[in-house]
């Protein structure tokens, strides 16, 4: 975007927009934040070791199309139109994102300089990012804040089946981060209640290729394949 700098890219297991979490802090994925070489320096990181909370700007890079006054929210079934400035839609007059994130770790490495490991970001592989800055707890935590039509339903989450034999093609350290993607139904909302139970979706998660179906709120993986180098 004219005027803003990329000053790092992350990276992390989600290879696709479908299936990312709609809000940050909900699948407790790791992702690395590394810098360009103009910002590598040891300086500009003095003192962040102490917050273990972090705001990520980022850029929307993937969304393209026209911003609109008006969008239809996943949350109200991808159906009911809302303005932009009441949703987290990435079709805004500016492609910003804004998402709260856990700080792992900092670790200065030769090759790439200062690397966070951060943990709960909804951000896509490889996206720019254009700051980094605390999250302050008496400042940006508000207790009375309430969540407008951005409800959260935890009943809604959907029991997720995969058979000993597909788990055996993941990572086990990827195994749960991802049954925790699946359980929060990454179909359309506007398809969750209208596809038969024997529609069959895909997901790209890591280095696989994870088919499932959904019936009476039960996720059912059905293949597992790793996904081919180019």
């Amino acid at each position: 975007m004219e005027n803003l700098k990329v000053i790092a890219r992350i990276y992390n297991d989600y290879k696709e927009k479908f299936g990312i979490p709609r809000q940050s802090g909900i699948i407790d994925i790791e992702s690395k934040i590394v810098f360009e070489p103009e910002f590598r320096c040891a300086e500009a990181f003095r003192g962040l070791e102490q917050y273990n909370y972090l705001w990520i700007l980022w850029d929307f890079s993937e969304s393209h199309g026209e911003w609109s006054p008006t969008v239809r929210p996943p949350k109200l079934g991808g159906n009911t139109r809302m303005g932009v400035f009441a949703t987290r839609s990435p079709f805004r007059p500016n492609s910003i994102g804004l998402s709260s994130v856990k700080l792992e770790r900092i670790e200065f490495l030769k090759d790439k300089g200062p690397v966070l490991t951060v943990k709960g970001a909804d951000i896509l592989n490889g996206t720019p990012i254009y700051d980094v800055k605390p999250y302050i707890k008496y400042a940006d935590s508000h207790e009375d804040a309430n969540n407008g039509f951005a409800f959260t339903d935890i009943s809604a989450a959907l029991t997720v089946e995969i058979s000993e034999s597909l788990l055996e093609f993941i990572d086990p350290e990827k195994r749960d981060t991802l049954k925790k993607i699946l359980s929060q139904d990454p179909r359309p909302s506007y398809k969750t209640n209208k596809s038969p139970g024997n529609t069959q979706y895909g997901l790209k998660f890591a280095e696989y290729n994870i088919k499932f179906t959904v019936k009476d709120k039960i996720l059912t993986v059905t293949d597992i394949q790793k996904i081919k180098e180019p």
